[in-house]
């Protein structure tokens, strides 16, 4: 059966087999050093590269599936933290940007074109240039293409809630997904191995939407032999305090737009929205608990 990047663990049978403790083993492997967090916390120009090198990242990949993107970036993280750039040249950075996302495409066998990535920030590059540094980046990484991310834990993760109901299942994978695409460009969460990421973020989506059944899914982590309780809350406080950041941005943009007509606009919304809330709150309880199994 052909490698899943998302999800290696692919039948039942792999959920509790050795494939699971290899696949914890094998994290490590597939993150940035050790000290590149602390090395971008304390550099400005270092912060400044990685954030443009995402922004031409995100960019170049914006027609594609959103995991090549990921994959991307997770090439780029693991290449600067072993490697030294020059970063007063923008063209090494928009090279860079254009050979992690040529690296990507091909591990998810997407069918592109170098003409997709050219032609942005004012820099074209011959497929030789692109190739040399591409060379450069396998070399950084080890040829450790088949990268171990937080999504390589999703589906052992939530096989320890036994939640039955598939739409449930559906919503909590899709907010969890969301949640980690996110969090990738949070500085704070590279310190963290892609299990804790997982696990972390799995919780945040959980409390968000079974805030009943909570307690139990965290027993569920805590209790899990794979998982360094003390680092999976740290990071789930990491990954909690980046949804209120944005929670508060976006209530920023839209209090600044407030005028009497808009805002008299949201109180009517928020009184439709609090009454129908109201009503639903207890068909809601009684679903959930005829839904979940724990």
């Amino acid at each position: 059966m052909e490698f899943d990047l998302e999800n290696p663990l692919t039948s039942s049978q792999d959920l509790h087999s050795h494939a699971v403790a290899s696949l914890f083993q094998a994290e490590n492997h597939h993150m940035p050093s050790i000290d590149y967090c602390g090395s971008l916390d304390s550099v400005d120009c270092d912060v400044s590269f990685r954030r443009q090198a995402i922004s031409s990242i995100l960019q170049m990949s914006s027609s594609f599936d959103p995991f090549l993107s990921y994959l991307a970036i997770n090439y780029l993280d693991r290449f600067l933290s072993r490697s030294e750039m020059p970063s007063e040249k923008p063209w090494i950075l928009r090279l860079l940007a254009v050979s992690c996302v040529s690296l990507a495409a091909k591990m998810k066998k997407t069918e592109f074109s170098l003409a997709d990535f050219q032609g942005e920030g004012g820099f074209i590059f011959d497929s030789e240039t692109i190739m040399r540094m591409e060379i450069l980046v396998l070399g950084a990484l080890k040829w450790r293409m088949r990268s171990v991310t937080p999504f390589s834990f999703i589906s052992f993760f939530i096989s320890l809630f036994k939640l039955k109901d598939p739409p449930l299942l559906e919503a909590l994978k899709a907010r969890v997904i969301e949640i980690i695409l996110k969090s990738q460009k949070e500085i704070k969460l590279l310190q963290f191995k892609p299990s804790i990421i997982a696990a972390s973020t799995l919780l945040y989506a959980c409390h968000e939407l079974f805030p009943l059944q909570f307690p139990c899914f965290m027993t569920a982590i805590s209790n899990c032999p794979y998982v360094n309780k003390e680092k999976m809350l740290c990071c789930y406080s990491a990954v909690r305090e980046m949804e209120i950041k944005e929670f508060d941005s976006l209530y920023g943009v839209v209090s600044s737009s407030s005028s009497p007509v808009n805002v008299l606009d949201r109180h009517c919304l928020s009184s439709e929205s609090e009454k129908s809330h109201t009503m639903g709150a207890e068909s809601d309880v009684k679903r959930r608990k005829i839904s979940v199994f724990l």
